[in-house]
């Protein structure tokens, strides 16, 4: 990597970039990669098949939601040398609270999902292979084996040939539907259906948007970024990604619009919408197709299950090293790349991977608990406005240099994100099934 010595405010000696360079990208794919899952997919699609092009505004600002999210979290990391859950702690004792029930619930939880997620595409290309439970548990398992045994530079280039063959396929299948470019810019101007509320608010906020945006500053660090000096370049990996990301939001949007909303098609909800739509595209196109979107929704599910199982695990060995270092009096370590390398082979990191994995397993056969199911979705619901709302409070505070604290723009859009996240918070509790 092309970097000089540089001596910080605090004579330490850090790492620059000589220049920005592409070369560099990296974190904000991963980030990207793993906050787009099939769940993401089948809600575009939906957005899409019942209003036509006329969100793709919507999906345009939620683009720019995740790059001003991003960029406050990377931002914090490089600004104060910390990590994110390090600035938590200082807001008071209840950040550590609702964090150690919520990763323990949600990793329960959302294990089963990312298996069942990415063992669907995989029934539908083989049938008469094994079952669904069978496949969820090998991908479980690959993913567990993939993470355990291989650090952040390896895992970055999986995750980009994912993401890689995620975008081919679905701007591909977007070219195949012949879109309406003229109404694809008329719906650029913002307007709201009859009924379209819901969906405006979900393209907006859903997308890409999980805990794995919290994660960007721990892959920010792995990476080897250290220091306000890599500012620019965090800030450019962070656009191309959420970039493309929104070019992978529009063309689904196209292909709801082409495909699903002029035959008035309706897909099943949740991942099962995605083996719906490959069906559709085998009469329209072609088996061939057809499985070439299956693959694409498997690197999409994919993508994001070995994210989750790599940048929470990173997030929850930094919580218990920050509790453990607060309880013996210790002083905090820098948030660098030797740090998150020795947290990658730490117990902590590896029983998370476990708790992620074999718990998970059990749910494959059972039905959620109705208990698990309603803390689930209360603690998820709460995690973006909770994300959102922090970031404001320590980007505006002295616990951030002063050239680094938001600005008027950032404060504005952190604000929007703020709101738009609680709004969606109480829809999904109102929702839940009580």
């Amino acid at each position: 990597m092309a970097e000089t010595s540089e001596i910080t405010e605090a004579g330490e000696r850090g790492s620059r970039p000589r220049k920005s360079s592409w070369r560099y990208i990296g974190p904000g794919i991963v980030v990207a990669a793993t906050g787009v899952g099939a769940g993401d997919l089948v809600a575009t699609l939906i957005a899409g098949s019942k209003f036509g092009y006329t969100l793709m505004w919507a999906a345009v600002i939620g683009c720019l939601v995740k790059i001003s999210l991003a960029e406050a979290v990377g931002r914090w990391h490089l600004a104060t040398g910390r990590t994110l859950f390090e600035g938590w702690r200082t807001l008071g004792s209840w950040t550590t609270v609702y964090f150690a029930v919520y990763v323990v619930i949600w990793g329960f939880v959302y294990g089963a999902t990312a298996m069942s997620s990415s063992a669907l595409p995989i029934v539908a290309l083989f049938p008469d292979g094994p079952g669904l439970k069978t496949w969820a548990v090998i991908t479980g398992l690959v993913g567990l084996v993939f993470v355990w045994f291989n650090q952040y530079a390896v895992f970055e280039k999986a995750m980009t040939v994912l993401i890689g063959v995620m975008f081919i396929v679905v701007v591909y299948v977007a070219i195949r539907v012949s879109p309406d470019v003229g109404a694809s810019f008329a719906g650029l101007l913002p307007v709201l259906p009859d009924g379209s509320l819901v969906y405006t608010l979900g393209l907006i906020g859903g997308v890409g948007g999980t805990i794995t945006m919290a994660a960007y500053g721990y892959w920010v660090n792995a990476k080897g970024w250290s220091g306000a000096s890599w500012m620019k370049v965090m800030r450019i990996d962070n656009r191309v990604a959420y970039i493309t990301t929104g070019i992978f939001v529009v063309a689904m949007l196209i292909v709801g619009a082409e495909l699903l909303h002029s035959s008035q098609i309706a897909l099943t909800k949740g991942d099962q919408g995605l083996i719906d739509l490959g069906g559709i595209l085998e009469d329209r196109f072609g088996a061939g197709t057809a499985k070439l979107f299956l693959v694409g929704f498997f690197a999409a599910s994919f993508s994001s299950l070995i994210g989750v199982w790599h940048g929470v695990s990173l997030m929850f060995a930094d919580f218990v090293e920050r509790i453990r270092a607060a309880r013996g009096g210790a002083g905090a370590e820098k948030a660098d790349s030797e740090t998150v390398r020795r947290q990658e082979r730490s117990v902590p990191f590896r029983a998370y991977l476990l708790w992620l994995t074999f718990p998970p397993m059990t749910l494959l056969w059972l039905d959620e608990p109705f208990g698990l199911v309603i803390g689930y979705g209360v603690l998820g619901a709460f995690f973006m406005p909770f994300l959102a709302l922090t970031l404001l409070w320590l980007l505006n505070s002295s616990r951030t240099p002063r050239e680094w604290r938001n600005g008027w723009l950032s404060n504005g859009m952190l604000g929007a994100a703020g709101l738009l996240f609680v709004v969606l918070c109480v829809k999904q509790v109102v929702d839940l099934p009580w």
